[in-house]
């Protein structure tokens, strides 16, 4: 296979330009994790909208993609950044009426601390293989009574790994750390960076979790309540 950098050309930039796939995450050991690269350029599904309308006020989202919520939200009245490692991404953010940014959540941003309402979705939670540190981070750029919302594996997983995009036919991108994360293995977490008040709900097969900006009580996050559990699936 023929190496190539993470995330900013082929095979994900060939990906986003075509607006089809296929296209993976590949483990080290040969696993592979399908990318629905059509839904992402596509218009907000179902699912997509059940997020959407939990938005309130100015809404970041990190790993936008090209840019489907971000362009969504713009087009409802909301101030709606979207931020991405991939040009491409944020040039097809900018071709579909959004706001984007070329940056990592981890380099300084506009706004820090004044979101209303962030997003880690089409599993974003895995940003850097390393889900404390990313909750943490989040932390800094919402609002103190902000709100994050993070799609999560449906499943109970618990990985963190080494992984490369791969086209399935050869192409393949350098590799960088991923993580996968179920709603309760993100609770473990999400408690000690300062989350609480989760909302759990199901569409399609999808699972969310909102999350409050807020102080966290002594043994809080060791289970997730599901509240408001919706599963249109």
């Amino acid at each position: 296979m023929t190496a190539v950098a993470a995330w900013t050309a082929d095979p994900y930039t060939v990906a986003l330009r075509s607006g089809r796939g296929p296209l993976y995450l590949r483990r080290g050991d040969g696993w592979l994790l399908p990318l629905d690269v059509e839904r992402w350029c596509e218009a907000p599904d179902p699912a997509d909208w059940t997020v959407l309308g939990r938005c309130r006020g100015a809404v970041l989202d990190i790993g936008c993609g090209p840019g489907r919520l971000v362009s969504a939200l713009a087009a409802r009245g909301h101030r709606a950044l979207g931020i991405d490692v991939s040009p491409e991404a944020v040039a097809r953010t900018a071709r579909s009426g959004g706001a984007a940014l070329h940056r990592s959540v981890f380099e300084p941003l506009p706004a820090e601390g004044r979101w209303d309402t962030a997003l880690l979705i089409d599993g974003n939670i895995g940003i850097g293989g390393d889900p404390a540190a990313l909750l943490t981070r989040m932390r800094e750029l919402v609002a103190v009574t902000g709100t994050l919302i993070v799609e999560c594996v449906d499943a109970e997983v618990d990985e963190r790994c080494e992984v490369s995009v791969a086209d399935g036919r050869g192409a393949l991108g350098a590799p960088f750390q991923w993580a996968r994360l179920g709603a309760d293995a993100l609770m473990a977490r999400a408690g000690a960076a300062g989350w609480d008040r989760p909302e759990r709900w199901t569409v399609d097969g999808r699972v969310f979790v909102a999350l409050r900006r807020r102080p966290v009580s002594p043994g809080w996050g060791r289970r997730l309540p599901h509240v408001g559990e919706v599963d249109a699936g």
